[in-house]
């Protein structure tokens, strides 16, 4: 898609990223923040990815690498721009990271309940581990 450009986030997009999230993601995080966002990109400058058209954030990707493992968390598409090739494209940027840092195998976290991001995911050629399940434990009362 020569029309999208897709960028590394900045401190200044943190606001932007927060209310697209409201309007385009699925779900909510503990994280989901003007400080974790603002952690994230201080930590890892290249993690979070941007998709614009004509100057409008239109969808984001985290690809988090710790050097053992690639993640892929918040993947997310407005809602008016579906269909068109940007969650697509932002899976091929985020793997494109991973194998420059040296990656190997994505994981990638999905909602269980989202069935759309389960069909984006599969036709990136991505498959359900059902022998894994995700425990978490918050470390703050956030």
């Amino acid at each position: 898609m020569s029309d999208l450009p897709i960028r590394c986030a900045g401190l200044p997009d943190v606001d932007t990223v927060l209310r697209f999230w409201r309007e385009a993601a699925e779900g909510t995080s503990i994280s989901d923040d003007h400080d974790g966002v603002a952690r994230l990109i201080s930590r890892d400058p290249e993690a979070l990815l941007l998709a614009e058209r004509d100057g409008r954030l239109v969808g984001t990707v985290i690809a988090g690498f710790d050097g053992w493992r690639c993640s892929a968390y918040r993947l997310a598409v407005h809602p008016d721009c579906r269909r068109q090739g940007i969650a697509t494209a932002l899976i091929e940027a985020a793997e494109q990271r991973f194998l420059t840092l040296g990656g190997r195998r994505v994981d990638a976290m999905v909602l269980e309940a989202n069935e759309r991001a389960h069909h984006t995911w599969a036709a990136g050629g991505y498959h359900r581990e059902d022998h894994w399940r995700r425990w978490v434990k918050p470390l703050t009362d956030r």
